[in-house]
């Protein structure tokens, strides 16, 4: 699994997770569902997301940053 596949995977859950506590215990969850969009948002343009740099320190492999610091 690279970053982009765990972020990917990460933010899906994050907004379901969201959206089901937004149903069913209270509509402020909805809030966390638009910061993951938003931060969503912002790396598509900024190409840099704070999960992509924890995920590259916990060991998830990502070949297309290896690429770019040689």
């Amino acid at each position: 699994m690279t970053v982009n596949d765990a972020l990917r995977m990460t933010a899906g859950t994050f907004v379901l997770l969201s959206l089901a506590l937004g149903y069913l215990v209270s509509p402020h969850w909805y809030l966390f569902t638009a910061f993951v969009g938003l931060n969503l948002l912002q790396s598509a343009f900024s190409k840099w997301c704070p999960l992509m740099a924890i995920l590259r320190k916990a060991g998830v492999s990502d070949p297309d940053f290896e690429m770019r610091k040689r």
